[in-house]
């Protein structure tokens, strides 16, 4: 298990630790009756659905049937972004919000168990044009809006690629260029940090890592996230207390759904990390017959902002747009949803 998860699990551990069980049913119920939707043509819908074979949940939410409908593919490769509902309230006033719990992750998990031969990039494509296909068909719509980040760039970007006639556009954030170039550059801007934080703890842990992260292994991988996320100039680790916090008080989880999402968490990290660090996006084609939009952390250290930005300048798309968002690090659209909305407004479906 890499260092990140063990931080992970111990910030939720910690944090059971610091909520007794009356006190999680209390803000789940409250959390419950600010997330109500009781608009006349309102959708609340929670379900498994067949997609290639497997029992995958969907969840699904929105204040208006006839808006955009936005499928979310999530990162992790294992951390279904359902978790941070209460933060995207907002959203639901104008899509229809689906979340996607895939292969090795959340409810899909708890329900289908841990293939570890079914962790593949490749069927979790074929999967979620499966999904698009389906949401197509369930809302009567032509074309619905895919926004991918993190690790579900390497689940988004080929759908697009693909089956550019199911999506209106693509949205891109928290976004992977190429990993092992991602990982070489954020090592040496993390020990930069900590040598300027005067941190000779981090930066010998980080200097003993082969400056060639294709010798790494999830271990070495876990060092560098956990110091990255840790000396993260403008949240710290925020993004992860928070999304723990909303993980152990999100109304329709059980405990047994939180055990769930924290194997799934660490498992399908460690399960895929030969397949994550050969991700290039460039290997499939800077084209795109979609709008492609990137709006992307001004300050993310984790999927690191240049390269992207640098990406984006390639791209060649039938209209294409970048928003940096201010005061932002990796979880953009989590940390800063108000902002956010406003860029995904813009985008037309």
């Amino acid at each position: 298990m890499s260092a990140l998860a063990i931080t992970a699990i111990a910030a939720a551990a910690a944090t059971i630790a610091a909520a007794p069980l009356a006190y999680r049913a209390v803000r789940k119920r409250q959390r419950a009756n600010d997330a109500r939707i009781d608009t006349p043509n309102g959708v609340v819908e929670g379900r498994y659905v067949a997609i290639g074979g497997v029992e995958q949940w969907l969840q699904i939410r929105g204040e208006d049937r006839a808006n955009p409908v936005l499928l979310v593919v999530h990162g992790g490769p294992g951390s279904p972004y359902s978790v941070f509902t209460p933060v995207l309230r907002e959203w639901e006033r104008h899509f229809t919000v689906v979340h996607w719990d895939r292969r090795g992750a959340g409810r899909t998990l708890r329900r289908g168990g841990l293939r570890p031969e079914e962790l593949d990039f490749e069927l979790m494509v074929e999967d979620g044009i499966e999904v698009a296909e389906h949401l197509r068909q369930h809302f009567g719509q032509e074309r619905i809006l895919l926004m991918a980040g993190s690790m579900g760039t390497i689940v988004g970007l080929p759908m697009v690629h693909r089956r550019p006639d199911l999506f209106c556009a693509y949205v891109g954030t928290d976004f992977y260029v190429n990993m092992v170039e991602n990982e070489r550059k954020g090592r040496v801007d993390t020990i930069e940090r900590l040598r300027a934080a005067g941190n000779r703890r981090g930066v010998a842990a980080l200097e003993r890592l082969d400056a060639d992260p294709r010798t790494w292994d999830v271990k070495s991988w876990g060092t560098r996230m956990q110091w990255s996320m840790g000396t993260d100039p403008t949240t710290g680790n925020a993004a992860l207390t928070t999304l723990f916090k909303l993980l152990l008080t999100k109304p329709d989880y059980s405990l047994a759904d939180v055990a769930a999402w924290l194997k799934g968490f660490g498992k399908s990290r460690d399960l895929m990390f030969e397949q994550f660090m050969r991700w290039d996006a460039r290997a499939l084609g800077i084209s795109f017959d979609v709008p492609f939009f990137l709006f992307q952390g001004a300050q993310d250290v984790v999927t690191l902002t240049e390269p992207a930005v640098e990406y984006f300048a390639e791209v060649v798309a039938p209209q294409k747009e970048l928003v940096l968002i201010d005061g932002a690090s990796h979880f953009c659209a989590f940390s800063q949803p108000a902002q956010f909305l406003s860029a995904l407004r813009t985008v037309r479906c």
